[in-house]
């Protein structure tokens, strides 16, 4: 999208509504990429975005958002995300940074993987964090899912479980992030949509960055997740929150917003 363009919609729209419209005309890469320069860029470090973005893009278009981040604001993300984060959290960031993944199934080492998971965290004082972040980092989808069945054969419980007990903080929530991306994506994003509006205020930021991010990606798959997991439907509950909350910047715009998210879900 323009820049003239940008600036002409900026200048006739206002609050909730121009960001939408603005982030629709967007293409997804750059969007990405907007919003994680948002999250390092401001006060502070917005963790919530980069454990959501990360985990959810597939390796190709991660390398794209880190390309166009180069080209649209002048320096490296792995740099900007080393300088905001540290630790064992850092570490899985940048490796998930990389966009480069393991293929397919490696049926040797799917029992040897899950006997080191819980060899690393279950079955010993302390945490190995290392062999979490090397196996989730970095081994397939595919893998990972058979890994998980032969962990709960082996420990009992669901790796999530180990993760919750072993961790906390954003390593915590980064590593359950991959968890569920390998599980399902679109669960993925039934829940933080669902939990973007449980409250008594609607994260807008949540929502309009999953709704314009996944619209032409997986929205259809993320509105039968949320059907299924919390027994309404994602309209239903967007319409619901609205006229509760009606949190708009402009109230002029509201009606045209409303109806654009609706047709987007």
């Amino acid at each position: 999208m323009s820049a003239d363009l940008v600036s002409a919609l900026k200048s006739e729209l206002g609050g909730l509504f121009e960001s939408l419209i603005v982030a629709l005309m967007t293409p997804t890469v750059s969007y990405d990429a907007s919003q994680l320069h948002k999250a390092l860029k401001g006060a502070g470090t917005d963790d919530d975005v980069l454990i959501e973005i990360l985990p959810s893009r597939t390796g190709e278009h991660v390398q794209e958002i880190v390309k166009v981040y180069k080209k649209e604001f002048g320096g490296k993300l792995e740099k900007d995300i080393c300088s905001d984060t540290s630790g064992h959290y850092q570490r899985l960031l940048v490796i998930l940074l990389q966009g480069s993944r393991e293929e397919g199934i490696d049926e040797e080492n799917i029992e040897k993987d899950s006997k080191d998971l819980y060899a690393a965290g279950e079955d010993k004082f302390g945490t190995d964090e290392e062999t979490f972040i090397t196996i989730l980092g970095n081994r397939s989808a595919e893998h990972l899912r058979r890994v998980f069945d032969a962990y709960r054969k082996l420990s009992g419980s669901d790796i999530e479980d180990s993760i919750k007990g072993e961790t906390t903080g954003n390593l915590e929530n980064l590593m359950l992030a991959v968890v569920k991306c390998v599980k399902s994506i679109p669960e993925f994003f039934a829940e933080r949509l669902y939990k973007s509006m449980r409250r008594a205020g609607t994260d807008d930021d949540t929502l309009m960055r999953i709704m314009v991010s996944r619209s032409e990606v997986d929205m259809l798959d993320i509105r039968a997740s949320f059907k299924k997991m919390y027994g309404v439907s994602l309209y239903t509950t967007i319409q619901v929150q609205f006229v509760k909350t009606q949190t708009y910047y402009l109230p002029q715009y509201s009606h045209m917003y409303t109806v654009y998210f609706y047709n987007i879900c």
